[in-house]
């Protein structure tokens, strides 16, 4: 997921890193954490999450960050918002189920990504393909303090897409580098983390070593 759907869309061999930004950040400094979690290993994505952000809030944030991560070819996604993201130079958006018509988004971001939660549901997930999406998310796989945990996700799920879908998932849900192999295993595409990264007590370039190594392992 470098910064392109085709790549997005499983070009990249193997499970690849996924970042998603703390709920609230000074853009200025979170911008110098961001190149240095970067600059520690392979990620494809970093989704920048701001809820309930006012859109300037969203326009700064995306201004300092954006050129961080597509200065090292890594996509910079916009969670929830296709058009303030087609319109500030994003790679693309990742949406919820109540975030608009999502074959709309797709229209809007062109050959931008486009992602789609789908929770728990196969249902979901067929929709999103159909609607165009360039990778569809599963979860939550585990407990998780970044937001209210609905619907529990089992790895079966991500086997059974990879055996009939080629677009690809990410795996989302209180993951960590202690947890994530079942779920490397079971064909996630990428994962997506916060607080193992943004809270690892080494500090976020720590994080992103323990979670490729982990993946690697797994």
């Amino acid at each position: 997921m470098a910064g392109s759907a085709k790549q997005a869309s499983g070009e990249a061999p193997g499970c690849r890193l996924y970042l998603v930004t703390p709920p609230a950040l000074e853009p200025a400094r979170f911008a110098e954490e961001l190149a240095r979690a970067l600059d520690a290993g392979d990620v494809a994505c970093v989704q920048l999450r701001l809820k309930d952000a006012e859109d300037d809030a969203i326009r700064r944030a995306i201004d300092a960050l954006r050129p961080v991560a597509q200065a090292r070819d890594v996509a910079f996604l916009l969670n929830d918002r296709a058009d303030l993201a087609a319109q500030t130079g994003c790679d693309g958006a990742h949406l919820g189920q109540e975030d608009g018509d999502h074959a709309a988004a797709r229209a809007l971001l062109g050959d931008g990504i486009l992602g789609i939660t789908c929770h728990d549901s196969r249902h979901l997930a067929m929709q999103a393909g159909e609607a165009g999406a360039d990778y569809v998310a599963f979860g939550a796989f585990f407990p998780t303090t970044t937001k209210e945990t609905v619907h529990k996700a089992e790895p079966e799920l991500l086997s059974w897409w990879a055996d009939v879908m080629e677009i690809p998932t990410v795996a989302i849900g209180g993951i960590t580098a202690a947890n994530c192999a079942p779920l490397v295993r079971a064909g996630a595409d990428f994962l997506a983390v916060v607080g193992a990264v943004w809270h690892h007590p080494e500090g976020p370039a720590a994080g992103v070593r323990a979670m490729n190594a982990a993946i690697a392992a797994a």
